[in-house]
C-alpha cells in the first residue's frame, strides 16, 4: 500500500511539473492539475478509499482559493445527481417487483433452445435492459439469471457472463439512461432523449450485433457444450423455473410507472418547448416525480428504497468529481488544454473526433470511465469556446468510454461488479489475459465503428 501512496504522489507531482513545462500553466493551475490527478489516480489505486481521495482532493482546492465554496456546489452537477437519485428508486421498485426477471423469462421461452440462442438471447436482453434501467442494476439481474442457468446446466457461467457484460457496456450507451455518463453528456452537451435514440442507438446496435457475432465465434466450443446439455430440457424446459417470476400485480404496475416515466422523459424536449420551461427541465423531474408517487404507492418500502437501493457511496463519489471537473474549467485548465489539442490536431474535426474517441477509450479501460467523462468535459466545453463544433466530440466521449470500458476486466462498474457476484457465487476468477483477449477486440471494433459514423454520418454534425 506504501509502495502505491508513493507512487500515486510521484505521478501527480510529476503531471503538475509537466503540464507547468509543457503547456504553460501558472504554478497555480498546475498545483490544481496535481490535486485532481492525485483524485483520480487515488481512485485507480484505491478504489474502496475513492470517496476520501475527492474529500481530501476538493477540501483542499477550497483551501488554495481554485474556487468558492457557492461554485464548488454549483459544480457538483446536483441535476445529474437527482436524476440518478429517481431512476435508482423506480429501478428498486421494479427490481423489488420482479419486472426484470419476469421479462427475462419471457425471452427464455424460446422453441428448441440451444446454446447460440441463449447466447444471443442474454446478450440482447443484456443491452436493452441496460439502456432502459442502467448498466449496474441490469449487470446485478442478468448476472442472478447466468449463474442460475448455468449451475443448473452444470456449465461454467463465465463465457456466458463475459458476453453479457460485454453487451451490456454497449448498450448503456444507446440511451440517457444507460450510464450516468449519458447524462452528463445530455446535460452538459444540450442534448435530449431524442438525440441519442436517432444518434448514438442505432450505432450501439450494430457494435452490439458485430460483438454478438464476435462471442458466437470466440465461445464455439463453449456453446457447443451448453447446446448438448440444453437438448436434454428442451421438451419440458424445466430449469425455467429457476427464473420464472409471474406478473403480479405490483409488476404490472412498477411497469406502468416505468414505461409512463419513460415516455414522459422521450417527450421532454418537445414539452419543454409547448410550455416554455427550461432546457433539460423535465428530463430531470420526470423522474423526480414518478420517484415520489413510487415512494406514496410503496410507502411501506420508502425508507428500504432510499436507503438500500440508491447508492450513496457512488453519488457522493460523482458530486465531488464533477465539482473538481467545475474548477479544472472555471480556473482556466481546460481552456488551456482544449488549446493544445487544437495546435497538436492542425483543428481538423476528423482527426478530433479520433483523438478524443479513443483516448477516452483506452483511459476507460484502465479507470471507471464516469472519472474519465468527468475529466473531458471541461475540454470539450472549452472546445466549443473556441469556436469548434463540440457535438461530434461530444458522442465521440460517449462512445470512447462507454465502448472502452470492455477492453479490461476493471474497464466499467458493470465489469467490477459481475466478476465480484462470480467470485463471491461461483468462487471463480477471471484471468486478466482471458478477458483482454476478447475484450480488447471488441472494444477496438466498437471504437472504430463509432469513429467511422462520427465522421460519415451527417447526424452527428
Amino acid at each position: 500500500m506504501k509502495k502505491k501512496l508513493l507512487l500515486l504522489i510521484l505521478i501527480s507531482l510529476i503531471t503538475g511539473i509537466l503540464s507547468f513545462v509543457v503547456t504553460g500553466l501558472s504554478p497555480k493551475q498546475s498545483f490544481i492539475i496535481s490535486i485532481f490527478s492525485t483524485s483520480i489516480l487515488g481512485t485507480l489505486f484505491f478504489w474502496e478509499f475513492r470517496i476520501s481521495f475527492v474529500f481530501i482532493g476538493s477540501g483542499i482546492l477550497l483551501l488554495i482559493g481554485a474556487t468558492n465554496l457557492e461554485n464548488f456546489i454549483k459544480f457538483a452537477s446536483l441535476d445529474v445527481i437527482l436524476f440518478l437519485i429517481a431512476m435508482m428508486i423506480i429501478v428498486g421498485m421494479m427490481k423489488e417487483a420482479g419486472f426484470f426477471l419476469w421479462l427475462t423469462t419471457i425471452f427464455l421461452r424460446i422453441k428448441n433452445l440451444d446454446g447460440k440462442k441463449l447466447f444471443i438471447v442474454i446478450m440482447v436482453v443484456s443491452g436493452v435492459l441496460s439502456a432502459m434501467m442502467g448498466e449496474v442494476a441490469s449487470t446485478i439481474m442478468t448476472t442472478t439469471v447466468i449463474f442460475e442457468i448455468c449451475t443448473f446446466l452444470e456449465i461454467n457461467p463465465m463465457p456466458l457472463l463475459i458476453s453479457s457484460i460485454l453487451s451490456t457496456n454497449i448498450g448503456s450507451a444507446s440511451t440517457v439512461l444507460g450510464n450516468p455518463i449519458g447524462v452528463l453528456i445530455a446535460l452538459r452537451g444540450g442534448f435530449t432523449f431524442e438525440d441519442f435514440i436517432i444518434r448514438s442507438m442505432p450505432v450501439s446496435i450494430i457494435v452490439c450485433l458485430l460483438t454478438i457475432l464476435i462471442s458466437l465465434i470466440f465461445y464455439k466450443e463453449h456453446i457447443n457444450k451448453i447446446s448438448s446439455k440444453l437438448k436434454e430440457y428442451n421438451e419440458d424446459k424445466n430449469f425455467l423455473y429457476l427464473v420464472s417470476t409471474p406478473p403480479d400485480p405490483r409488476t404490472k404496475i412498477s411497469i406502468l410507472i416505468f414505461c409512463t416515466t419513460i415516455l414522459f422523459i422521450s417527450l421532454h424536449r418537445r414539452l419543454e418547448l409547448l410550455f416554455g420551461l427550461e432546457e433539460n427541465t423535465l428530463l430531470i423531474m420526470f423522474p423526480v416525480i414518478s420517484a415520489g408517487i413510487v415512494m406514496l404507492y410503496r410507502h411501506d418500502k420508502a425508507s428500504h428504497y432510499i436507503e438500500h437501493e440508491v447508492e450513496w457511496n457512488s453519488l457522493l463519489f460523482f458530486m465531488f468529481l464533477f465539482a473538481q471537473a467545475g474548477v479544472i474549467n472555471s480556473s482556466g485548465v481546460a481552456n488551456s488544454i482544449a488549446k493544445k489539442i487544437i495546435e497538436g490536431t492542425g483543428n481538423h474535426p476528423r482527426i478530433l473526433s479520433g483523438v478524443i474517441l479513443f483516448s477516452s477509450g483506452f483511459i476507460s479501460s484502465v479507470l471507471d470511465n464516469v472519472v474519465v467523462v468527468a475529466s473531458y468535459v471541461p475540454i470539450v466545453e472549452n472546445l466549443h469556446i473556441l469556436n469548434l463544433n463540440s457535438n461530434p466530440l461530444w458522442w465521440a466521449v460517449l462512445f470512447g468510454a462507454c465502448y472502452g470500458g470492455n477492453i479490461t476486466m476493471i474497464g466499467s462498474t458493470a465489469n467490477i461488479v459481475a466478476l465480484g457476484l462470480l467470485e463471491k457465487k461461483q468462487n471463480i476468477k477471471v484471468d486478466f489475459f482471458k478477458w483482454l483477449k476478447i475484450g480488447l477486440l471488441v472494444g477496438l471494433v466498437s471504437m472504430l465503428i463509432s469513429y467511422l459514423a462520427i465522421i460519415f454520418l451527417p447526424i452527428f454534425r
